[in-house]
């Protein structure tokens, strides 16, 4: 029995002893797996990050992280009627003519647009902007449904460099803009663009057009609506009692007069520079002072449609200083709605070199009367946004002086550029949004646009540097022969089918 006992207790003792072994084995052998496992962990975790830079290299090049696609149609139809005054007109052999005022007509002008805008990102703070535009006459190749059997307007008397594309002419898709930007320069907020400027198009227009605001690309259309070659220097600083302002030096070039030689008195290019200041820029509000020169304006353009067709610039017939501020703004929960206004106003002066367009039109006067003009303008309007029906509701008004002269020739009106008639012009226009989910993007929109415009004429002239203003109640007996038959009053009621993209 003693035995037994003392045997037991020897095993008891030996199981004792042997399981700190077991244990100390068991660990070193976890410990081992644990080390494996790690070293796959960290295999798997390379590989991931090795997936990601690849995933990250294959959406740098992917087209939606470098380049952005958008644009607009439009189907738009015209009601034009006006009547134009009683005055004389070259007779193409040096003389005048007399021409009877009459009443002018176009019930059924129908016109398709087509634009097409691009964006492409080729570095961290280099990007190309273009944008191509078609806008034709429906069952037409040309522009001659705008002049009937005379020029009514000089703008609208044919294409030409600045309007191509803005004045409907013929199917080709041309290029309104294209230009490069290269931002955050020496990691400051300046940037720097050169191409053909988005120079139409600008504050307050984007309002009537049912577009966004420009930013800081955009030049006031009161002054200036004309695709312009040339380039920007522009500083945006962040200063807090100041959100969102900035300024900006501009460049554009008009005419190139090409090689000329040194044994002639030779014309001279055609630029502008102007000084861009905003020292406010938010939705709720927005201000900005624009200062431009035009420098060595032609007598004329190049003509590329119209009446005047290969008509061509022979001399430089002075400069042209402008000077406006713009104001505009938002005011929200107004009733159920929204309402967006906006205030302009701008000085012209000429500067005439005495140079003339076949001897008798100098800038803003006559051959034998040169001298300096001064002119102004206002344009003040705004629209009201119903959200919850998608029911815009708009309307402008601007006034232009006697001898009010602005470079607004792309303006997307029909008779003339409205903001540089010489007297009164009304407008009305309601925009009903189709409440449509938004797929291509979410600036998509479809909309229908019915509009009314009055243009009550006081000089002649309108949006021309060409000849001195005459009162249209002194015609015909006063002035030179007209260039363009002088319009009395005009209307033109429309309506579109617009899409964005």
């Amino acid at each position: 029995m003693k035995r037994t006992a003392r045997k037991v207790l020897a095993g008891a003792l030996l199981v004792g002893l042997c399981q700190p072994l077991t244990a100390l084995a068991a660990d070193q052998d976890l410990q081992k797996k644990m080390e494996v496992l790690e070293k796959e962990l960290e295999a798997l975790k390379q590989q991931m990050k090795d997936t990601d830079r690849k995933v990250e290299k294959v959406e740098e090049k992917s087209i939606g992280r470098w380049l952005t696609l958008g644009g607009d149609y439009r189907f738009r139809y015209d009601y034009l009627t006006g009547r134009t005054a009683a005055h004389f007109a070259p007779d193409g052999q040096g003389g005048a003519m007399l021409v009877d005022g009459k009443s002018v007509k176009d019930n059924s002008l129908f016109t398709n647009r087509f634009g097409l805008n691009l964006k492409a990102k080729a570095t961290q703070n280099v990007s190309v902007t273009a944008r191509l535009l078609m806008y034709k006459v429906t069952g037409a190749q040309d522009d001659a449904a705008l002049q009937g059997n005379s020029a009514y307007s000089f703008d609208r008397a044919g294409a030409f460099d600045g309007t191509v594309g803005h004045v409907p002419g013929d199917s080709k898709l041309s290029v309104d803009r294209v230009y490069a930007t290269w931002s955050n320069i020496m990691d400051q907020p300046i940037w720097f663009s050169v191409g053909r400027r988005p120079s139409t198009g600008g504050i307050p227009a984007h309002l009537k057009q049912n577009q966004e605001r420009p930013g800081n690309s955009g030049v006031p259309q009161l002054l200036v609506d004309y695709a312009f070659d040339g380039g920007t220097l522009g500083w945006a600083p962040d200063i807090e009692s100041l959100p969102g302002a900035y300024m900006k030096l501009c460049y554009g070039r008009g005419f190139e007069s090409g090689i000329q030689e040194s044994n002639n008195n030779s014309l001279k290019d055609t630029d502008m520079i102007g000084i861009n200041i905003v020292p406010y820029d938010t939705d709720a509000f927005h201000a900005e002072f624009q200062y431009n020169r035009g420098m060595d304006i032609f007598n004329a353009p190049v003509m590329l449609t119209g009446p005047y067709v290969g008509l061509e610039p022979t001399a430089n017939i002075g400069d042209i200083d402008w000077y406006g501020l713009s104001f505009l703004g938002k005011v929200k929960n107004v009733g159920p709605g929204s309402l967006n206004w906006f205030v302009n106003g701008a000085l012209s002066k000429t500067h005439p070199s005495g140079d003339t367009l076949m001897g008798t039109y100098a800038l803003l006067s006559d051959a034998n009367d040169v001298k300096s003009t001064s002119g102004w303008a206002v344009y003040a309007g705004g629209r009201y946004d119903i959200e919850s029906t998608g029911t815009k509701i708009g309307l402008e008004y601007n006034h232009g002086s006697k001898n009010w002269i602005t470079f607004a020739p792309a303006a997307d009106d029909m008779w003339t550029s409205k903001v540089g008639t010489r007297g009164d012009v009304y407008e009305a226009y309601v925009i009903q949004e189709l409440k449509f989910t938004p797929i291509s993007s979410y600036l998509s929109k479809v909309f229908f646009k019915v509009g009314y415009q009055y243009y009550d004429f006081d000089y002649t002239g309108s949006n021309s540097w060409l000849g001195a203003p005459v009162k249209i109640g002194d015609l015909p007996n006063a002035g030179m022969p007209q260039m363009t038959a002088p319009m009395k009053q005009a209307q033109d009621l429309y309506a579109s089918f617009e899409v964005h993209f």
